[in-house]
């Protein structure tokens, strides 16, 4: 198993270091995020055509570049330090993931493509964000491929032209395609916390989808994986440019005469968050290395998400409370990075769901072990 960047990874993530960092300014963000669409369609079109991000995790033949969860993990992690606006997540990754482990190879040649060109724009539907186990417990289909049900958060559907619905039916959980504007389709955005990351209800009323394959209880948890994985990936991301600019902040700030980062109080609180900071990067580069190589611990991608969701907040309330009342105003960049860190916590599953969800992993290995049933 991978266990350090090598050096063209890491030539990797400069090249879109240097994309993000010019397309994706504070300023930028502010603009989008007061923008209905959320995203800049033009950008979009570069970061897929010209840098070629979308496919970074999907196979050639496919359409993609045929890398996996560790490059994707930096395209991720880069993308959350520069608070990248845009459906990357919800198309490349959540629908893409889903596509890769539960649709047959005739659908996936046919939507993989489009995808990873940024030619469409797909957003996963799962009614629980909180839990894999709950899954389908709201959108139902019929034998017929009539689907029905609403989901309550569904990241940049009102941008998407295709949904890759989860819907349980009498033999498990399905996976349909349904055109965002079908009959019987309803999107309705959000108010959320974090105006950087669009979200909507979509409501199914009888609505015809084509089933295109079949989720397993392995397989939406491979996916779950992967998900948290990227996820956690963005989170350190934006934990980093909040250590990094509090303690420039901390520099340059004077009081009583002196810098205030010479203060002890101050070097003893971003030393803790250092070391937090680098333990979550470990966990959370160690969960990408493990699924990339389907070696490793099992329960490594929900690790990663409750250590990556632990330290964005802490990297975010200390942000705040370092820079003092400046810290509180709508003119600091800070509270954008921490309202994406305080709706991240929860998405895809809150810190104690992952651990409880780690706890049962290593019991059930254990039992295996042992030789008892689970």
């Amino acid at each position: 198993m991978q266990a350090a960047y090598t050096e063209d990874q890491e030539q990797f993530r400069e090249v879109v270091s240097r994309f993000l960092k010019a397309k994706s300014t504070a300023t930028e963000v502010r603009r989008l995020m007061a923008s209905s669409e959320g995203y800049d369609s033009a950008v979009w079109q570069q970061l897929c055509g010209e840098v070629g991000l979308a496919g970074t995790h999907i196979p050639e033949e496919y359409g993609g570049f045929g890398f996996g969860p560790i490059e994707l993990g930096i395209v991720s992690e880069e993308m959350g330090r520069h608070l990248y606006c845009g459906p990357f997540f919800a198309s490349s990754v959540m629908a893409g993931y889903a596509l890769l482990n539960g649709a047959t190879e005739t659908h996936k040649s046919a939507i993989l493509p489009d995808i990873a060109s940024g030619a469409k724009i797909a957003t996963l539907v799962l009614d629980n964000l909180n839990n894999p186990e709950k899954v389908g417990s709201v959108l139902k289909a019929t034998d017929e491929h009539v689907v029905s049900g609403t989901a309550s958060i569904v990241v940049d559907a009102h941008i998407a032209d295709l949904l890759i619905v989860a819907a349980s039916t009498s033999d498990g959980l399905g996976l349909y395609l349904i055109n965002a504007g079908a009959q019987g389709v309803s999107i309705t955005p959000q108010e959320a916390l974090d105006p950087t990351r669009k979200i909507s209800r979509v409501s199914f009323t009888e609505v015809n989808g084509e089933r295109i394959g079949w989720l397993t209880e392995g397989l939406l948890s491979r996916t779950w994986d992967q998900i948290c994985s990227a996820l956690a990936h963005e989170m350190i991301g934006g934990a980093q440019h909040l250590f990094e600019s509090t303690v420039e902040y901390t520099k340059v700030r004077v009081q009583f005469g002196r810098p205030i980062g010479s203060f002890q109080a101050l070097k003893h609180r971003c030393a803790d968050l250092l070391m937090e900071l680098e333990f979550a990067k470990a966990a959370t580069h160690h969960a990408a290395f493990c699924l990339a190589s389907d070696d490793g611990e099992p329960y490594a991608a929900s690790m990663a998400k409750a250590m990556a969701s632990d330290t964005y907040m802490e990297a975010a309330r200390a942000g705040v409370q370092l820079r003092g009342g400046i810290g509180f105003t709508w003119e600091e960049d800070t509270h954008l990075w921490y309202k994406r860190a305080k709706s991240s916590e929860v998405f895809m599953g809150s810190p104690p769901m992952h651990r409880e969800r780690m706890m049962k992993m290593i019991e059930t290995a254990s039992s295996q072990n042992n030789g008892e049933q689970p």
